[in-house]
């Protein structure tokens, strides 16, 4: 049984009363397959006292009192746990990934030296160029964060406000995390459309054919954010002093993969047998309260599913063109976040069928699951700018 103190130090100490009956101490201490105190079922909690203990061996009652102290994580620690998280639920692969990370490599070493000043050197370990620590001391220990789907100078404001002893609050949070990008993390959100080149291949459509048409796509996507204030909410924060992270990809990636599985566990006859499995999924059935939860954009709930696929990541929507690939690759449903009116037409023509989820909740559910990991270590959590808040603890 672990007995928690209040939480009103930066160190923590826990105490662990066990009463546990051995046949032999020493193996069973400490992590052998017998261990009955659970000593790692936290992660952020680092043992600081092997327990006391009778020399006796045989059966014996033995009373442990151990100590743990709470070990707060630092920003870089949280944004490096971000990218890991990231990578293992890329749809490319870890494979994949590597790939990539080799191709940025190359493409680094082949720079002359004055370009190399230019180059964007996180992209040699972080691929995904829309999720960035933008602002912080990556030294800083973080013990509680906000994080919201949107960020923007307002949500600074209020991370500010909600920290400030005038209004009350003196919350005490540590960092602001963004889903949607800002600063050079907007400015550089195309980078990550290649992930979907990959995704497009494994739907059936030649992977030429869908690099040409997400070369186009990035294109049209650069000159679109080009003209955009990036810095706008970055400017705020580094004015406030507000720690500032975005977590784009990342997230999506989690959200995708988390729905894949929930795909690949079932057998869906109907786009109406899908609905009603995604409809289970708590972030959607709390946005169905909002009016803003799934629905069939296209086709029927008796339409037939035909080949699924799920896209939630890879920065953002893809081009008419490519949905017409996916038609002559046969793919029956395409599961979106969000799909623009012009591409809902086209898909009609093409009588592919399209389940709309909705934008925040889509968004919450790769949110979750990483501050669920962060909480894990010890990091509180306050969500806010439309996130829909679920914890899992399995």
């Amino acid at each position: 049984m672990i007995l928690r103190l209040a939480q009103d130090k930066p160190l923590l100490l826990l105490y662990t009363l066990s009463v546990s009956a051995y046949t032999d101490f020493d193996k069973v201490w400490p992590g052998g397959e017998s261990n009955s105190h659970n000593l790692y079922d936290h992660e952020f909690l680092r043992l600081a006292c092997l327990p006391f203990h009778h020399p006796a061996k045989g059966n014996s009652l033995q009373f442990v009192l151990v100590y743990y102290i709470l070990s707060p994580m630092t920003l870089q620690q949280i944004y490096d746990l971000a990218i890991e998280m990231g990578i293992a639920a890329d749809p490319r692969g870890a494979d994949g990934v590597k790939k990539h990370l080799a191709k940025a490599k190359k493409a680094f070493d082949e720079l002359p030296e004055k370009k190399k000043k230019l180059f964007d050197y996180e992209s040699l370990t972080n691929p995904y160029s829309d999720s960035r620590l933008l602002l912080g001391d990556p030294k800083k220990q973080i013990k509680k964060v906000m994080a919201g789907i949107d960020a923007d100078a307002s949500e600074v404001l209020l991370f500010d406000r909600l920290n400030h002893p005038s209004t009350g609050s003196g919350l005490g949070i540590d960092l602001l995390i963004s889903h949607h990008p800002g600063g050079h993390a907007l400015a550089s959100l195309h980078d990550v459309m290649d992930v979907q080149i990959d995704m497009y291949a494994k739907s059936g459509v030649p992977v030429n054919v869908a690099d040409a048409l997400f070369q186009e796509r990035k294109g049209y996507v650069k000159r679109r954010f080009g003209p955009i204030n990036h810095n706008q909410a970055v400017d705020a924060a580094r004015l406030l002093g507000v720690p500032f992270m975005a977590l784009h990809t990342i997230w999506d990636n989690m959200g995708n993969h988390f729905m894949q599985k929930m795909l690949d566990k079932g057998k869906f006859d109907t786009v109406g047998d899908i609905l009603e499995a995604i409809n289970e999924i708590p972030e959607f059935a709390e946005a169905h309260k909002g009016k803003s939860g799934p629905s069939i954009v296209a086709g029927s709930e008796k339409s037939r599913a035909g080949k699924i696929m799920m896209s939630f990541t890879g920065g953002t929507n893809p081009s008419k063109e490519l949905y017409v690939e996916l038609a002559k690759a046969g793919v029956g449903t395409v599961i979106e976040m969000h799909v623009p009116e012009d591409a809902v037409v086209e898909l009609r023509k093409l009588h592919i069928n399209v389940i709309d989820c909705g934008h925040m909740a889509a968004d919450s559910i790769g949110a979750n699951l990483y501050l669920d990991a962060l909480e894990k270590k010890g990091v509180e959590t306050i969500a806010c700018s439309g996130l829909i808040r679920i914890k899992r603890r399995a």
